[in-house]
């Protein structure tokens, strides 16, 4: 599985450009669009014909599949339109940070697989489709990719990325008991707020510890005093004449190899003009090497 992890990661790098550029500007857009319109035309048709609907979808209508990603505004403005057009310009944010750091390829992945997974719950299930919770887990990407950053919660409280994100991951699981309370355990709608986890699971696996403490991610098991036996990987204790361990990965900032740290994370830079490798407090951290 990790191999190959690896090779998609560097499919998508050697193809970062590809892709549909700008995906959540034309989304954006998108969605204002669609919100004029049906406030222009009180009989609503251009809502009525994007938006998800499973009998439309099973009558031949498969662009409703996709098209429901430009109703956001019109399905979330009934409560407060202020606020969701705030929501769209966060998730325009949080989608040009994707597609800078990860190229337009992998997030054009990222967000259709999204998409693909939630139109496969709805049909299954029977329940609505809306973009609210597809666009959240572009959040959580966000927050997985670069944790220590901060955002201001309510334009004033400064709080990090990774505890927003612990944040999202409990309403996630209240809008599960949520639903377990109003339609029981049998008809699977408490299945619904979990898709987008799965599509993040999916692209990050291990990599969701980075929202852990630094602690917890950097704690070494303890070690159990036992009997010295003959060591079969000798050849692992190997020193070069300069007396530095053999290692295949090596922080370009701090130093810090793997074989001095082998629970540490190492992760090379896109953005620097060579094969640069990073652990993973300084992937974020650092200056890009032209």
């Amino acid at each position: 599985m990790k191999e190959l992890r690896k090779r998609f990661e560097r499919f998508c790098l050697r193809n970062r450009s590809k892709g549909i550029p700008n995906l959540m500007l034309v989304i954006a857009i998108g969605n204002a669009a669609v919100y004029l319109l049906s406030a222009i035309d009180p009989s609503n048709v251009v809502y009525s014909w994007l938006c998800f609907s499973r009998s439309g979808i099973l009558h031949g209508q498969i662009w409703r599949l996709f098209t429901y990603i430009f109703t956001y505004l019109c399905d979330s403005a009934g409560m407060n339109l202020f606020l969701s057009v705030v929501a769209m310009f966060c998730y325009y944010q949080f989608g040009r940070i994707l597609e800078q750091y990860w190229g337009a390829l992998r997030f054009n992945l990222y967000y259709f697989t999204g998409i693909l997974l939630t139109d496969i719950a709805a049909l299954l299930l029977g329940y609505p489709a809306t973009a609210g919770a597809m666009n959240l887990s572009l959040f959580l990407a966000v927050a997985t990719l670069a944790p220590e950053s901060q955002v201001l919660l309510f334009f004033i409280i400064p709080i990090k990325m990774k505890w927003m994100a612990w944040v999202y991951l409990g309403f996630a699981a209240w809008d599960v008991v949520s639903y377990l309370l109003s339609y029981g355990f049998f008809r699977f709608f408490w299945l619904f707020p979990l898709v987008p986890l799965l599509n993040f699971f999916l692209f990050f696996g291990s990599d969701i510890k980075n929202l852990l403490p630094s602690s917890v991610r950097y704690r070494r098991p303890k070690q159990r005093k036992t009997h010295p036996k003959p060591d079969p990987n000798w050849a692992s204790g190997y020193h070069s004449k300069s007396g530095e361990k053999p290692y295949r990965h090596k922080c370009t900032v701090c130093g810090r190899t793997d074989t001095e740290y082998p629970n540490l994370e190492f992760r090379y830079c896109s953005k620097c003009n060579g094969y640069y490798c990073y652990c993973i407090d300084h992937i974020n951290n650092h200056a890009h090497i032209q």
